[in-house]
């Protein structure tokens, strides 16, 4: 294995490994990039946010002045809003989900170092991903930790360090952080009925014919799915089989 393929692995890999130095080294010239745009020249940073994260929603807001490692373990989800100084270790993937607030002077951190003093001197160093569900509100100078999944419709207080997994609909203060208030779920968004969804007919035509016995018989029984959001993503490089993603590890 690759050391590249290690760090993917979640095994101990060398960071000092030239094919990740030189990944690295890519990033942190687009971040660079990045936090020098002028700060009305949204266009600008929307390219360079397409050619640096591996996935991320419409409606995508990062102020100045952002950090990664790699970029290509980065998904983000709609309405995505980090305020400044974000730092994102992303040795293994970070995602996010769709309404994510993020205030300023926060942290993600997957990369981990041994206990061990010999191995960690020799510069090895593995990694664990970090996931945060949808609606979620980080206040500033938060830090996530690797391995951590924090759940939808969740609030961080500020200056917290998550260290441990938080579930959905909970405030969440403190270090480490721990769940303080809980909260009512979220009500999903109604569905439309297909009468409602389907647009009038126009004056002068008629209107169409309901649906004959045989079809309601078949599908009365047949159960319908849940109504499901669509959300429109912008990919980076051609798809591969990794789950729909962009594979940018090569």
């Amino acid at each position: 294995m690759t050391e590249k393929e290690k760090q993917q692995a979640g095994e101990l890999y060398n960071a000092d490994d030239k094919e990740l130095f030189n990944d690295r080294i890519k990033a942190k010239k687009l971040c660079g990039e990045y936090n020098a745009v002028e700060c009305n020249d949204f266009q600008k940073r929307e390219r360079i946010l397409d050619r640096l994260l591996a996935l991320k929603g419409q409606k995508t807001v990062i102020e100045p002045d952002f950090f990664c490692d790699y970029g290509y373990n980065i998904i983000l989800g709609d309405n995505f809003y980090a305020n400044h100084n974000l730092v994102i270790l992303d040795c293994a993937e970070v995602a996010f989900g769709d309404n994510v607030f993020i205030g300023p002077n926060c942290g993600f951190y997957t990369a981990e170092h041994p206990i061990d003093a010999n191995l960690r001197n020799q510069g090895l160093e593995s990694a664990k991903p970090i996931s945060v569900g949808s609606n979620v509100w980080i206040g500033g100078n938060v830090c996530v930790l690797g391995g951590v999944t924090i759940g939808d419709n969740v609030v961080i207080g500020a200056g917290s360090v998550v260290t441990e997994n938080i579930p959905s609909n909970c405030v969440a203060v403190g270090n480490p952080c721990r769940i303080v208030k809980k909260l009512e779920p979220l009500a999903a968004a109604p569905a439309q009925s297909s009468a409602e969804s389907s647009p009038a007919p126009a004056p002068g035509q008629p209107k169409a014919a309901a649906p004959g016995r045989s079809s309601v018989q078949n599908n009365a029984g047949a159960p319908q799915p849940a109504p499901r959001k669509r959300v429109e993503l912008t990919k980076v490089d051609d798809p591969m089989n990794h789950g729909g993603f962009p594979n940018r590890r090569k």
